[in-house]
Formats: structure tokens, sequence, C-alpha cells
């Protein structure tokens, strides 16, 4: 009897035992399912209907992005992935009675507000993802219990304050990422005790002071991005020992200093991408970075790097990018673009930045070997001589060129005309001599075109208004002479045109009527002469007009009266005559009129303008009167004025 009694409470005990797990399970899928409903409440905008479609009609299990799982809880939640889903709301505070979820991937959405605090009680989190986002507020400091996380990500938000000291309990974090943000604060130096990190990347914040000497203890390193910043000072020596690195940012922060290690190529030889660009180091260049066979994008400009380039390129076969503009390179010495030679086994180049230094030399013949893949090749400001090689032609992907600021000399060869790809040419600054070919007209892609300062001359050639997409034109500084021909009107979308201090005669064409975009005009400093055209108050988003030292002549049209947004307009040392028009005086941005020097007559009005002189010269024209006591002229004896 008594045996049964045992028998029978053990049985009663069983069961009450799976009544309650059978009450908890259903609770807890309750609890998931109550979750997910109140985070959908919280959705403002849902474009492709993914939140939306969450209805009692099927499980939530299989709602969208969901997932569930695990031997013990195949009904509850351990995975929440609603990536690039278009979403707009709250991450809601409920996200924590997912008790045993082990993933939240929110990225590339518009989800904003702070991240909830009740993240913290997600103990079995691995990833918590929230790039791209509009999240703001501070990083949780009580995130930390959530000990489990390998990855925990934020760039592309908001985010404001410190990183917490809590995060350094985080002892399972392998990404550590919270790029282009607004943290401040010093870069913790609890990071380096992180010891499985794999990845820090702190780019674009506001973070300031030294770089903790502890990050060196990193081992499993393989991305440090700590660029865009303010960090000050020298990098740490423990950082150059982290073999394992395969990128290594440090550019953009303006105050980091001092002399890369001689053997920084030999010490982190996985390096695919690295920055020192936009701070103040100094010294050589290290010789060991052509040992960077792993490289793919290099930046060093912007910086006071010195000497002769001695990298041997010729091993780096899979750099695409190389920035070393911006420098005190070269020591203007015929041999100092000799690296380049070695530049052609680099197939995959596709940019070569190489301005603002002081390479001396002519420009290699084997520039014609480089990658047919470059795109953008700038040696602009350096003491380059000679010519531009034929063979520049072969270059068939660049889409900027720029050697503007040297001493290049010759004429521009007609196998420019071959680089169709080109938006960007800029020959401005130099001594080439001769005609512009007709054959940039076939640089159809053509946005800018800069050959002001050279000594070119001849005609405008009129095959330039087949460039149909320029916007801006620099001719200026020249001998070009001959007509301003109609056609080079035809890319009606030009905002900047200079064709200033050349020898250009004849009238200013009506077609500049076609330039409804046109910002800048200058025609200054050549022999034109004529009306200005009726036409050209048809540039109603004129701001800047210089057309001085011409000879131009009769009055000033009532049609400049449409030209509202003019700043600047410069009149003088022609053979204007007439009155001055009172409507030049209302023009409200207006902070420079210059009509000095000319044949204008009668009252200058005092509205507007005319009442600041500061503004307005009127000196040289001697049969004006009146206008404001500051401009020293004559009383008017009749009043003569006309509106305008």
């Amino acid at each position: 009897m008594g045996f049964m009694l045992v028998l029978l409470s053990i049985c009663i005990n069983a069961i009450l035992l799976l009544c309650c797990s059978c009450m908890s399970f259903a609770h807890s899928n309750v609890t998931d399912r109550l979750a997910l409903l109140a985070f959908k409440a919280r959705i403002t905008q849902d474009p492709f209907h993914v939140v939306s479609s969450w209805n009692d009609s099927v499980p939530y299990c299989q709602w969208l992005g969901v997932t569930c799982g695990g031997r013990l809880h195949p009904n509850r939640v351990i995975a929440l992935n609603l990536e690039s889903s278009g979403l707009e709301g709250l991450m809601v505070p409920e996200i924590g009675n997912l008790s045993i979820i082990q993933e939240i991937s929110l990225q590339n959405n518009s989800f904003h507000g702070e991240i909830p605090r009740e993240v913290s009680f997600l103990s079995g989190l691995r990833y918590l993802v929230l790039d791209n986002n509009s999240f703001e507020g501070e990083i949780p400091p009580n995130i930390s219990r959530c000990s489990n996380l390998i990855q925990f990500s934020l760039d592309y938000n908001f985010i404001v304050g410190k990183i917490p000291v809590e995060l350094g309990a985080l002892s399972e974090l392998q990404i550590l990422s919270f790029h282009r943000n607004r943290l401040t604060g010093h870069i913790p130096p609890f990071f380096g005790n992180l010891s499985y990190l794999d990845t820090l990347g702190a780019r674009n914040n506001g973070f300031k002071g030294s770089i903790p000497d502890s990050l060196g203890q990193l081992r499993r390193l393989t991305i440090l991005a700590l660029g865009g910043n303010k960090l000050s000072g020298t990098i740490p020596s423990s950082i150059y020992n982290l073999s394992s690195l395969h990128i290594l940012d440090f550019g953009e922060n303006k105050l980091l200093q001092g002399i890369l290690p001689p053997n920084l190529g030999l010490s982190l030889p996985n390096l695919s991408w690295v920055s020192f660009a936009v701070n103040q180091f100094h010294g050589p260049i290290p010789i060991s970075l052509s040992n960077l066979s792993k490289v793919e994008q290099l930046f060093l400009g912007v910086n006071n790097f010195t000497g002769k380039v001695a990298i041997h390129f010729g091993g780096l076969s899979k750099l695409t990018r190389l920035s070393m503009d911006a420098n005190h390179l070269g020591r203007g010495e015929a041999d100092d673009l000799s690296f380049i030679n070695t530049l052609t086994n680099c197939s995959s180049l596709e940019e070569l930045l190489l301005h603002g230094n002081r390479f001396g030399g002519v420009l290699p013949n084997s520039i014609a070997n480089l990658s047919t893949q470059l795109r953008k090749f700038t040696l602009a400001k350096n003491q380059i001589s000679g010519n531009i090689p034929a063979e520049m032609g072969n270059l068939v992907s660049l889409q900027n060129l720029n050697l503007s600021g040297n001493l290049l000399e010759g004429s521009i060869p007609t196998s420019i005309g071959k680089l169709q790809m080109l938006n960007g040419l800029y020959l401005a600054q130099n001594r080439f001599t001769g005609l512009i070919p007709s054959s940039l007209g076939d640089l159809t892609q053509l946005i800018e075109l800069s050959l002001y300062g050279n000594h070119l001359h001849g005609n405008i050639p009129p095959s330039l208004g087949k460039c149909n997409k320029l916007l801006r034109l620099n001719l200026a500084g020249n001998n070009f002479n001959g007509v301003i021909p109609k056609e080079i009107f035809d890319p009606s979308g030009l905002i900047e045109l200079y064709l200033g201090r050349n020898h250009l005669v004849g009238s200013l064409p009506s077609e500049v009527s076609q330039l409804t975009h046109l910002g800048v005009l200058e025609v200054s400093e050549n022999m034109l002469s004529g009306d200005i055209p009726n036409t050209l108050g048809a540039c109603t988003s004129l701001e800047h007009l210089f057309m001085e030292d011409n000879l131009f002549e009769g009055s000033i049209p009532l049609s400049l009266s449409n030209l509202k947004s003019l700043q600047d307009l410069d009149l003088s040392h022609n053979d204007f005559s007439g009155f001055i028009p009172n409507y030049l005086g209302t023009f409200e941005v207006l902070q420079n009129l210059n009509l000095s020097f000319n044949h204008l007559e009668g009252e200058v009005p005092v509205e507007g303008a005319f009442g600041n002189v500061s503004i307005v010269s009127v000196i040289g024209n001697k049969k004006l009167c009146g206008g404001i006591p500051e401009l020293h002229l004559t009383p008017c004896q009749t009043q003569k004025s006309k509106d305008g």
C-alpha cells in the first residue's frame, strides 16, 4: 500500500511538472508573438510589405524575417533579420521579451529613436547589427549584459556620447563597429582587452586624443579603421606588429604625426587597404611598401612626406588606387618620375594621384603602358616639363586628366581626342603653344575643360560645341584671336564660361541666350565691340558678369534688368554711353558694380546699391552728376535719369 502511494505521488508530480512546462512553453510562445506584434505596431513605412504581412493566417515562425528554432524551443524566435526592407519606425522596448533570440539584423533601413535599454535582457544575443539607420542617443551601457555578443555594429547612424566603459565586459566580441556616427571622447584603452576582436571600426566620428598602445595586444585584428576623427600624436609602435591586419586606416585625422617605420611593408605583409592620408606624417615613404603584394588601395596624400619615391610597384599587381598627392615628394630632378615605370605592372590601377608635389623631369613614355583601367591621373602643381606624349591617348578609360600648374610646353596632342571617357581635362597654367586641336570636340562626355594661362593662339574651334555636356569652359589668359564662335553656346548647360585676357574681336554672339543656367560669364580684356546683345537678359542665372576692358558701346540695355541674381557686374573701361539705368540699384545681392571709365552721362541714382560707395564705382565718366556725396560728383543742373 505504501509503495502504491509513493508511485502515485511521483506520477502526480511528473504530471504537474509537465503541465508547468507546457504552460511556460505556451507563455513563452505568446510573449514572442506579442513582442513581434509590438514591433510591427511601431513601423510607419513598409514599402515592401514585410511586417504588414505578419498576421494570424500563418504561424509567427513563418513570418518574413523571423526565424525560430532550437532543440529545446523549436517555436521560439532565435533571429529577426529585416535587412534592407525599407522599414521606418522605432525599435520598441518589447524587443527585450524575445528572451532566447540570438540575432537582430536591422541594417539598411530607416529606424530612428534610441536603442532601447531592454536589449540588455537578451543574454543569448550574439549579433546586433543596426548599420545604416537613423538611431540616435547614446550607446546603452547595460548592453554589456549581452555577454555572448560576437558582433555589435552601429555604422552610419546618429549615435552620440562616449563609448561606455561597460563595453569592456563583452569579452566574446569579434566585430565592433560604429563608423560615421557622432561619438566623442577618447578611444578607450579597454578595447585592447577584447582579445577575440577581428574588426574595430570607428571611422568618421569625433574621437580625439592619442591612440592607446593597448590596441597592439589585439593579435587577431584584421581591420583597424580609426580615420576621419581628431586623433593626435604618433601611432604606437605596437600596432605595426599586428601582422594579421588587412585594413589599416588612420587617414583624415589631420593631427597624427611622426615617421612611418622603415619596415612597415615587412611587418604588415597582409595589408590590402592602407590610409595615412590627410595628416602630418613626415620623412620618406618606406621602400618596404614594395613588399605589400596584396595591397589594393594605398593612400598617402596630404602629408609632409619628402624625398624621392623609391617604391618598386612591380610586385603590387593588385593595386587599384594610389594617392601621394599634396606632399613634398621629388626634388625637381630629371628622374623624379622614374617610379612610374614600375607601375606598368599594376594592370588594375584606376586612380593615380600625384599632384601638389615637387616632381621634376618629363612625363615618361611609359605612361602609355599604364593600366587601360586608369580613370583618374593627376600630376598638377609640380615641376614637370617637356611635352605630353602622344601615347597618352592609349589610356582610353581616363575620365579625369589633370596636368595643370606645370612647365609643360609644345602643342596639345590631337591624340587626347581619343580619350572619349574624359569628363575633366585640366591643362591650365603651363606653357602650351599652338592651336586647340579640333579633336577635343570628340570628347562628348566632357564636363569641364580648363586651358587657361597658356600661350595657345588661333581661333577657338567651333568643334567644342559638340561637347554638349560641358558645364565649365575656361580658355582665359591665352592668345586666342578671331570671333567667339556661336557654336560654343550649343552646350546649353554651361554654368561657367571664361574667355578673358585674349585677343578676341567682334561682338558677343546673340546665341548667348541659350545659356539659361550660366552663372559666370567672363570676357574681359579682349577687343570685343558692339552693343551688349539684348538676348543676354535671358541668362537669368547669372551671378558674375565681367565685360571690362573691351570696346563695347551703346547703352546698357533694359534686358539686363532680368538678371536679379547678379553679385558682380563689371562694365568698366569700355565705350558705353547714355544714362545709368535705375534698375541696377534694385539688385538685392549685388556686391560689386563697376561702371567706371565709360561715356555715361546724367544723374547717378541714389537708391539701393547706389547708396553704398563700397559697392559702386563710376569714376572716369565725365558727364555724370549727383549720386551720394561719397562719390564726389558735381551736382546735377537738371534732373536727367532714365528709369529701367
